[in-house]
């Protein structure tokens, strides 16, 4: 549910000391997240460009068993880790059966020993049939619910192709609250027509509604999705850059103020309450993915499922794995990853860490010295992140300090 990254970065009202990492770089070397990753829905929204299919039938034991064995494999490869996360993504998981959900987390919690604060999130959409399942989901041992609200407006639900009515919309998150404690949503904005006016009610009423985490995301246009052949036809005119510049600093100051400030360039929530899987990616820590188009970082390696669900069920049956592709990566593609990565966080990143890590530089210091000195990064002690004009820049940046 996350497949919108606004053109600019982190707004203001974070400074480069708010936040601290939970688990320093080194440390996330021994830790490891899962991502499970459900690859059915019961339609492709426009928007969409990740890995979702709509099948009028999917055999759910056949289903049960290979995300099972593909687990199993990746297990064997990864011993002696201390699991910290899953997250089931999709797709829309909440159409998982959660005695499906219940046998994975089960699983998982077999072949790694986990932390005893372990966050389990499942990505779900608010119609009534699953939103129904909450609370079953909650007993599998899900305790944490993102929810794809994505507007309070039915006319901006039904330009984004969304299954669900606004009030459709509250009633499941009344019962994801109920469900579970750790509760967040996701919301789009800098759709055609929006201006600071309509955002900012939806912002005040996004806030009242008292959950801890909100994902903000800009409407983007997706090579390969509806929205891109409707563009390309001139059907709608996506909103310009400058409004949407002056949305994401709306929404950084509103949700600043709200207590609820960017940790993340769309993410925000209230202190202790960030997404630690994303953390994880973010911060560039190992993770495990499985399922039909899930990726991992493993040891220095990038793994990749096979997408098609039929082609994965098929790879599983043959090989008991659904890899489609192992490729260590370089040094220059694992410190690239890293910087990109980790500068999308408030918090920047221990360039002293990554460097040991990587034994080699990540960044050009000379150009990092010349932006600190133009005010658009700054430096904490070993860490490094933009500063408030610098986040507007993060691309430029980015192209002028990698090493």
């Amino acid at each position: 549910m996350f497949p919108f990254v606004p053109s600019v970065v982190e707004g203001r009202g974070v400074s480069v000391s708010r936040l601290r990492p939970t688990q320093t770089e080194g440390e996330g070397a021994q830790s490891l997240a899962l991502y499970v990753h459900w690859p059915f829905c019961v339609s492709k929204c426009p928007y969409c460009d990740f890995n979702s299919h709509v099948r009028d039938d999917v055999d759910q034991a056949a289903w049960h068993d290979a995300l099972l064995a593909d687990l199993a494999h990746e297990a064997a490869l990864l011993p002696n880790r201390r699991l910290t996360s899953i997250f089931f993504g999709g797709g829309t998981p909440s159409l998982m059966p959660p005695a499906t959900v219940e046998a994975v987390i089960v699983a998982a919690q077999h072949h790694w020993p986990a932390s005893a604060d372990l966050e389990i999130t499942l990505e779900a959409n608010p119609n009534s049939a699953e939103a129904a399942n909450f609370a079953d989901l909650a007993r599998a041992g899900v305790n944490r619910i993102s929810l794809g609200l994505q507007s309070f407006d039915d006319t901006a639900l039904a330009f984004l192709g969304r299954a669900h009515s606004a009030d459709e919309g509250q009633r499941a998150l009344a019962a994801a609250q109920s469900a579970v404690d750790r509760v967040s949503f996701d919301m789009i904005y800098a759709l055609p027509g929006d201006d600071g006016a309509s955002w900012s009610r939806d912002l005040d009423r996004a806030i009242a509604l008292g959950t801890e985490h909100l994902s903000l995301y800009q409407l983007t246009i997706e090579p390969g999705t509806r929205f891109a052949s409707m563009v390309a036809k001139q059907e709608f005119e996506p909103l310009d850059s400058e409004t949407s510049a002056t949305l994401f600093e709306l929404t950084q100051e509103r949700t600043a103020t709200a207590g609820i400030p960017a940790y993340e360039i769309s993410n925000h929530a209230r202190p202790g309450a960030e997404s630690r899987h994303n953390l994880t990616y973010w911060r560039y820590g190992d993770y495990a993915g499985i399922g039909p188009g899930a990726h991992g970082r493993r040891l220095g390696m990038r793994t990749v499922r096979h997408k098609k669900p039929e082609n994965f069920l098929n790879a599983v049956a043959r090989n008991c794995h659904g890899l489609v592709e192992e490729e260590a990566l370089t040094q220059q593609e694992g410190t690239s990853e890293a910087l990109v990565m980790g500068l999308r966080l408030a918090e920047g990143i221990d360039l002293a860490a990554l460097e040991s890590r990587f034994e080699r530089p990540i960044v050009d210091q000379t150009a990092v010295d010349r932006l600190v000195g133009h005010g658009l990064l700054a430096r904490d002690g070993p860490r490094l992140a933009t500063t408030e004009r610098g986040r507007l820049l993060l691309d430029s940046i980015l192209a002028e300090i990698a090493a």
